[in-house]
């Protein structure tokens, strides 16, 4: 029986440069953005297993010998770490949950990913107790800043601990804590379950940034954390212009095939500045001091220039970065362009008036702005004591 009350948070992320270049085996840094997702986990009804996900009108609840029952039909033999969801699998598990085969909306694909999650793990490690989940989110959905993924780590962390595959390492009178490096691995590989089931065929990038934080390099396929990442101020901001990152994957691919004299040298400069930037942030102090930040910000200007020519450019973001030059500060699109978000760098010695009034301008533009840090430790288990009250009230909707 679980009976402590306790969150879990992780971070969602922001891709620094590489963009699109990443696609074409290019390097690229992802960093964790602290903007997080919270899950409160605490004991429930006795025969009970409930979730709630208030940001996508998600309240369920199962029987535990339901969902046992239901267990042994999507059980098959764990390869390594944890079985893959199978497309017979998820079938069963949306009978079961009623979901209509190829429903993709948010409360569907997040109701999926819990269900697998859930009964993939109490299949390999034992059964999940009678508890109560609830989970929220400073991370608007679909705008391109890992919120699936930070869900997931999540959901993985909290599942694994309730069925003892992982410790619960928060002593008595602690308000933080994390888990050792091998059961943070162990996190990673299931939060990488749970993305395959809400995304298909994920790049395991997010997950990996939700679960150990900082900064993290991607070339190829293969994740690398940076040694060590300064924690950056910056503003997130989000255009809320949708776009397809489909049709702008396909955009780049085609320009690259009709110019490709012209457009591979682009390519192979995003990539310099990806790994000139990493040299760059290795060597920075935890804290930096102003004059550190005259390179980054002429490699954002540098990036969103090229981005401008690879074709992922949009007028929302040509906009935003005009918007902040007027302030003296430097943007750039991050994701997949075409709309969605942009950075901008908050040197330390930005006053917050100038601060301030950069967010208001953006905002007259009909844009969602953020003062955040980029940087941000991975994922953490709270004393819900130690929460802000913003977030405890949040937590308090169940």
């Amino acid at each position: 029986m679980w009976v402590r009350d306790v969150a879990v948070s992780a971070p969602g992320k922001v891709i620094l440069h590489g963009e699109h270049a990443v696609v074409l085996g290019k390097v690229a840094l992802a960093v964790a953005l602290d903007l997080r997702t919270f899950l409160r986990l605490r004991a429930g009804a006795e025969g009970r297993l409930s979730v709630s996900l208030p940001g996508v009108g998600v309240r369920r609840s199962w029987d535990t010998a339901g969902l046992q029952a239901l267990r042994g039909r999507i059980a098959g033999k764990a390869r390594g770490e944890e079985p893959l969801p199978r497309r017979k699998q998820l079938d069963a598990l949306r009978e079961f949950a009623g979901i209509a085969a190829g429903a993709s909306a948010p409360e569907s694909l997040a109701t999926l990913a819990f269900l697998y999650m859930c009964l993939a793990i109490s299949a390999k490690y034992g059964d999940v107790p009678s508890v109560d989940i609830l989970v929220w989110s400073e991370l608007p959905t679909g705008a391109g800043l890992g919120s699936s993924a930070a869900y997931a780590v999540c959901l993985a962390a909290a599942l694994l601990m309730v069925c003892g595959a992982i410790s619960c390492p928060l002593q008595e009178g602690e308000s933080t804590a994390r888990w050792t490096e091998e059961e943070l691995t162990l996190i990673n590989s299931w939060a990488f379950q749970g993305e395959r089931v809400i995304h298909g065929n994920p790049s395991g990038v997010d997950n990996a940034v939700g679960t150990w934080g900082g900064a993290l390099r991607y070339q190829a396929g293969k994740i690398a954390p940076l040694k060590r990442v300064p924690t950056l101020r910056i503003l997130l901001t989000n255009t809320k212009v949708p776009r397809s990152t489909k049709v702008l994957v396909a955009g780049v691919k085609k320009k690259i095939l009709k110019f490709p004299a012209i457009m591979n040298p682009v390519l192979d400069s995003i990539d310099a500045i990806s790994q000139e930037c990493q040299s760059v942030l290795e060597a920075m102090p935890a804290n930096p001091s102003p004059e550190h930040y005259p390179v980054l910000e002429e490699f954002f200007d540098i990036n969103q220039h090229h981005l401008n020519v690879l074709g992922v450019g949009h007028p929302s973001l040509d906009r935003l970065c005009q918007v902040t030059a007027s302030h003296n500060l430097h943007s750039k699109l991050t994701g997949a362009g075409g709309g969605g978000c942009g950075i901008t760098l908050l040197p330390p010695d930005t006053s917050p008036l100038a601060v301030e009034a950069a967010k208001q301008d953006l905002c007259a533009c009909g844009f969602e702005c953020w003062e955040t840090k980029i940087g941000a430790p991975g994922v953490t288990l709270h004393s819900c004591s130690s929460l802000s009250a913003q977030v405890l009230h949040a937590l308090a909707q169940s």
